[in-house]
């Protein structure tokens, strides 16, 4: 009988390891709002009328995506929580088949899909926020520079093409993770600024309209995106398609 524990556990334990390799930052959210009780039934997060629904594998037509959820996602993997009352508006619509685009190239090639890992979208009243973020093996900038990386690059491209099925006017938001105190000149702000511009710049060089970006704005760690403000799931950019209703 201890042997036969034994092995189940070891193989709950390599499901486990699977799992997390194999799933998003967002699902795994996903799948743990769904077997938490205390997780109210909604269209947003957890608990939905069917298996995994809600904010997590499926949208409403229960079609896998990679890194997002249903039609009103939440901000990022972390905090905020989203609009119910954006999901029926015209300009929600037209919003959602954006972010319906942009995740169904995952399905394209394997190298899409690794390129998806970095995104996470979600509606918010501004609108369609669509956030790229670095990873542990693949950062969107050289180490503490402003210099992006080919998958940047790359990102670019994808994010730009999918743009362009719109003319909504587009915002860039940078931030950037906690550095030490102990530092004698705190590069956030300078470095979350320039991370911005520069892609703004990546965009526009890849076909998006010049007058289509409003804004860019450097944020330095002021709203980090997970607990440990120190983490790098921290560095990341926002670029947002605005609503055209506001």
């Amino acid at each position: 009988m201890a042997y036969a524990d034994f092995v189940t556990a070891m193989m709950a334990f390599f499901l486990l390891m699977w799992l997390l390799n194999a799933t998003t930052e967002k699902q795994r959210k996903g799948l743990s709002d769904y077997f938490n009780p205390s997780i109210p039934v909604n269209r947003v997060s957890g608990g939905g009328d069917g298996a995994l629904g809600g904010e997590t594998l499926f949208t409403e037509d229960t079609k896998v995506h990679n890194g997002k959820g249903g039609t009103a996602n939440d901000k990022g993997s972390s905090s905020g929580e989203a609009s119910d009352t954006l999901a029926d508006d015209g300009a929600s619509e037209k919003l959602q088949a954006v972010e319906k685009a942009l995740f169904d190239r995952g399905g394209e090639s394997r190298t899409m899909e690794q390129m998806l890992r970095h995104v996470v979208t979600r509606i918010t009243d501004e609108g369609l926020v669509i956030e790229i973020f670095d990873l542990p093996d693949a950062p969107l900038f050289d180490a503490d520079t402003a210099t992006p990386q080919p998958i940047t690059v790359a990102l670019a491209a994808l994010l730009t093409e999918v743009m362009n099925l719109t003319t909504n006017e587009v915002a860039v938001n940078g931030h950037v993770r906690t550095y030490p105190v102990t530092l004698a000149q705190n590069p956030v702000w300078d470095l979350s600024t320039a991370r911005a511009q520069n892609m703004r710049l990546l965009l526009q060089a890849q076909g998006l309209p010049t007058a289509r970006v409003q804004r860019i704005g450097g944020f330095a760690d002021r709203q980090p995106a997970v607990a440990d403000p120190a983490a790098i799931r921290n560095n990341r950019i926002e670029i947002i398609l605005l609503r055209d209703d506001r």
